[in-house]
């Protein structure tokens, strides 16, 4: 069985502020960030997962993800533990990106979350800032 890993990252300039993703699937060595606009940090964090997770199965195809293990890592603490069910969701804005992102897990043969330290997850990172930074440039903020 294939498996690729998958790190994720959001980000956000205030809390809620301007915020931005990153994604980036080491095993198929593509880079990704996005501005989102006003959100918090988690739904940030959530946003990329959603992300990536669409990324993937968009660039292998549909066969190929239900054989395919995905390895999410993410330096989001709360994100994983409540994706591994550990933590509750309480946050009413987190819940339907939760959902979205637990339908998506049906698409492949299994997603894994992993709580990785910030310093494994610079490239993910490094994409989240490119993207706000990219966003403030366009609006005279830089």
């Amino acid at each position: 069985m294939e498996t690729i890993v998958m790190y994720s990252d959001g980000g956000s300039r205030g809390n809620p502020g301007p915020a931005a993703l990153g994604v980036y699937i080491e095993t198929l060595e593509k880079r990704y960030g996005e501005f989102l606009g006003t959100k918090t940090n988690n739904e940030a964090e959530y946003a990329a997962i959603v992300f990536g997770l669409k990324k993937i199965k968009s660039l292998i195809g549909k066969e190929r993800a239900k054989q395919t293990m995905v390895e999410c890592r993410m330096d989001s603490e709360l994100a994983c533990r409540q994706l591994n069910h550990e933590y509750k969701i309480e946050n009413e804005k987190l819940q339907p990106l939760f959902l979205t992102a637990w339908n998506l897990m049906l698409d492949f043969y299994e997603v894994r979350f992993i709580h990785v330290p910030r310093e494994q997850n610079t490239v993910a990172d490094v994409e989240a800032n490119k993207a706000m930074d990219e966003e403030y440039k366009k609006r005279g903020m830089l």
